[in-house]
């Protein structure tokens, strides 16, 4: 169901047509002074996103970060991941255990308040 807009040519202010599909027919009338000389302007526009696109898009060595990601909890302890890979190394199984209990919730043992 798009919406367009329409800049009025005589008062210069923007009205939105709300339109039940694409192929309906618009005849814009200013909202605000009911003038008929509309131009059709570009509209911005958003696209909806799923969590699989947002993790993809800011995956580690990518140069996004989502001001969400530290929020994330599947995002705890990447860093420490991608710096074993890095270098090659093995992650010890103690710091994979540490990481995915930090990922489920659960607070890392050694870390207890």
């Amino acid at each position: 169901m798009p919406i367009y807009e329409y800049r009025c040519q005589t008062c210069a202010k923007v009205s939105s047509f709300f339109l039940r599909s694409i192929n309906s027919e618009v005849e814009p009338v200013c909202s605000h002074c009911q003038s008929k000389n509309m131009e059709r302007r570009m509209s911005s526009f958003a696209m909806g996103k799923t969590v699989g696109s947002v993790h993809e898009k800011f995956a580690p060595g990518s140069e996004h970060r989502s001001p969400d990601y530290y929020s994330d909890p599947r995002n705890i302890g990447r860093g420490v991941e991608d710096t074993f890979t890095k270098f090659g190394m093995e992650m010890p199984q103690t710091v994979r255990d540490n990481i995915d209990a930090a990922r489920s919730g659960e607070t890392p043992k050694g870390l207890e308040l």
